[in-house]
């Protein structure tokens, strides 16, 4: 018997006990209690299920963020929000940097996209696969790590190196079979689109390397993007670079929550019927609150049908306090414009949730722009 076919038939044995375990777990955790330390595997999916709807349709792979300014509001969220809470994002990993800073209790990532919830489970994989950071790059672009790096070198040093390592095809096949070991352990029995998908994910990340872009696989689009290592060495207003990379804390933090299964990504429509009010009622059921809701620039698109009204709506199923916020992106494509950093096609905003639903139950919100007005200094 070849290698290869012990290898996928030891994959498949372990994909049945984790089938088979999955159906003997209870079929529903939520529980009126509050929210626990960690989640086991089997409530990890149980939410996953139970919150999610069919994967719908984006234009772009999105494999990373193409908003370079997204840290800069990180210093006004120190002042504004507290630890301990929940974070609602969208998208790939710029939620890392997010939830780095500001420490919540769990966080929920909901995209219309089925291969972001993917995505995250590939980052997840990796998380805890790695020791520190630049464990964590070698195995993410499949190139060597180098010998006896100190643990406080910094992103940029950690960037110029795995920048000048080539690409080993032998560790991205490695590191590729451990990504779906990691979640067989975990108890994830993907559907064989699904570990194409995970596979097609991780294979951007290897061929395209710190330089992967938003545009991938046009690199180099009309529209020039940032790229991986470029958001990881962007900074907030006074300097300070507060990504997931820029520090071994930063990177523990994220490492821990993923290996307590405390970030769950969800496939949700924002406009749908089912994830973004599951999730509020499994928050309310766990005595939890919304602190912040990332919604990129979502709301761009969702004004463009009658969604934005099913998106509020859905909001407002989700408990939030006095001090909840949004974050959001928004493009300078208007007459409306924000000032920004040289060469940045975006700045984030900050919101208050309850201000805006106040907003919306009373009329005042009819456009986009009318959101977006609500940031104006």
């Amino acid at each position: 018997m070849t290698h290869s076919r012990r290898l996928w038939l030891g994959f498949s044995f372990a994909a049945l006990l984790a089938l088979v375990a999955i159906y003997n777990s209870p079929r529903s955790q939520f529980a009126g209690q509050s929210l626990p330390e960690k989640l086991s595997d089997s409530e990890f999916w149980s939410v996953i299920n139970e919150c999610s709807e069919p994967g719908g349709y984006f234009r772009s792979d999105n494999f990373v963020s193409n908003e370079s300014t997204f840290q800069r509001v990180i210093p006004e969220l120190y002042a504004r929000t507290r630890p301990g809470g929940i974070y609602l994002g969208v998208g790939p990993d710029q939620n890392f940097t997010y939830i780095a800073a500001m420490h919540p209790k769990f966080a929920f990532i909901v995209d219309i996209r089925r291969q972001n919830l993917l995505e995250h489970l590939m980052y997840k994989a990796l998380f805890e696969m790695s020791d520190n950071r630049a464990d964590f790059l070698s195995k993410l672009f499949a190139r060597p790590l180098p010998p006896r790096l100190p643990a406080d070198t910094s992103a940029e040093k950690l960037f110029e190196i795995f920048n000048n390592e080539e690409t080993d095809p032998a560790l991205a096949k490695q590191s590729l079979a451990a990504i779906h070991q990691s979640l067989l352990r975990h108890s994830f029995v993907p559907l064989l689109d699904d570990s194409k998908s995970i596979e097609y994910v991780y294979n951007s990340f290897v061929s395209a390397g710190p330089d992967i872009r938003y545009s991938f696989p046009n690199q180099y689009a009309w529209r020039r993007f940032p790229s991986y290592a470029e958001l990881m060495l962007e900074a907030d207003e006074n300097g300070e670079n507060h990504s997931y990379l820029a520090s071994e804390a930063n990177f523990q933090t994220i490492k821990k929550m993923e290996s307590e299964n405390r970030i769950v990504p969800i496939v949700g429509d924002f406009a749908g019927e089912k994830a973004l009010r599951s999730v509020g009622k499994y928050l309310k059921v766990h005595h939890a609150s919304v602190t912040a809701f990332y919604t990129s620039n979502v709301e761009f698109y969702l004004f463009q049908t009658d969604d934005w009204r099913k998106f509020f709506n859905n909001v407002a199923e989700l408990p939030v306090d006095e001090g909840s916020v949004f974050l959001r992106a928004y493009f300078n494509n208007y007459d409306l414009k924000f000032p920004t950093v040289a060469g940045a096609r975006s700045i984030t905003l900050v919101d208050n949730i309850p201000g805006l639903l106040s907003a919306f139950d009373s009329g005042r919100i009819r456009t986009y722009l009318d959101v977006v007005r609500r940031s104006m200094p």
